[in-house]
């Protein structure tokens, strides 16, 4: 395996270990990708990311997903991704050109906030689905883990209102109710519009005009759950983040999570209408930004997601079964509760 020279700071390799680990291998590819530094036909798969990287297929996924919806990578008729401008060839990455910055060949930090993001979405997938019982001892062998650091991960899905403990100190997530689901809306709507408007001063007009033109390029319905996330996580994640009111972000937050994560469970029932209407309001929201009218932007995030509410909760409402193989090993379905 091939490391980048040079000494790097414990901070730098702090940061690194801090942030999620589907977005350390995302960036890290990324920047080869976009150095032309990968083998042209070279095929990226979850498992031979996976293994390079040293962590499981669900970050390997989730970092080619970004990648695949930013045009960086294409698809193919075999399994995976290919890089641009050649035959597809399978290899070794290193040998290919994967070059891993120094920080990631040292040993992990705190693996607790990098396996968190993906507990938390795999959970939040579900919950549409009924009531599940989150077993610890199988979270940490899914992660190769201590029970320390899976016990970690549940207290911080408790402590975000995602799961909650019984008497018995078993963890449950779910039901997402339709109660439940028109509350979390009915904060966002109140709540995030503010948000954003605290946060506008600190906006990036390069980085709402990147955001911007990548929904403009989402291409025809329908569109694979990665890139649909990406999109909302753009405008209502990224671009609310440098809101200063901490408590305010913390409180949008907890009703976010849940919902963002819904445009994989409703993947296969999204219509194209609705669609093109979640584009053309983000659009607007945009547009009045990019133009500095920052409370035409307020009220069309408003808009937005008081017109989003209905469609969402039909298609919550008439949910067939749970497809196979959605749940991870560490979540179990409590049958009779849906």
């Amino acid at each position: 395996m091939t490391v980048q020279s040079g000494v790097e700071t414990d901070a730098a390799v702090a940061a690194v270990r801090s942030e999620p680990i589907y977005l350390t291998i995302y960036q890290v590819l990324r920047d080869h990708l976009e150095r032309r530094a990968l083998a042209p036909g070279l095929v990226l798969g979850q498992a031979n990311v996976a293994r390079a990287f040293n962590v499981s297929r669900i970050p390997a996924g989730i970092a080619l997903g970004r990648l695949l919806g930013d045009g960086l990578i294409h698809t193919f008729e075999g399994r995976g991704f290919i890089v641009p401008g050649g035959a597809p060839q399978r290899g070794d990455l290193f040998a290919a050109g994967l070059d891993l910055p120094h920080s990631l060949t040292v040993p992990v930090v705190n693996r607790r906030e990098q396996i968190y993001p993906e507990v938390e979405h795999a959970v939040a997938v579900c919950l549409a689905y009924g009531r599940f019982l989150l077993n610890e001892t199988a979270l940490a062998q899914h992660y190769d883990v201590s029970r320390t650091i899976a016990h970690e991960v549940l207290t911080q899905l408790e402590r975000s209102g995602i799961i909650e403990q019984d008497s018995n100190n078993r963890w449950y997530a779910g039901p997402l109710s339709a109660r439940v689901f028109r509350h979390h809306y009915d904060m966002r709507r109140l709540l995030e519009p503010e948000a954003l408007r605290q946060a506008y001063p600190f906006l990036d007009k390069d980085a709402l005009e990147e955001r911007r033109q990548r929904l403009a390029t989402l291409g025809p319905y329908p569109q694979p759950p990665e890139k649909l996330e990406r999109v909302e996580a753009d405008l209502h994640l990224d671009s609310l983040s440098g809101c200063p009111n901490t408590v305010l972000l913390a409180a949008v937050r907890r009703s976010q999570r849940v919902l963002i994560a819904t445009h994989s469970t409703f993947a296969n029932f999204r219509t194209e209408e609705e669609i093109s209407a979640m584009i053309s309001e983000h659009t607007r929201v945009y547009d009045a930004l990019l133009a500095s009218d920052i409370e035409g932007a307020c009220a069309a995030l408003a808009n937005h997601l008081r017109r989003a509410l209905d469609p969402n909760l039909k298609i919550l409402q008439h949910l067939p079964a749970m497809p196979a193989g959605l749940t991870p090993p560490y979540l179990i379905q409590v049958k009779g509760e849906r």
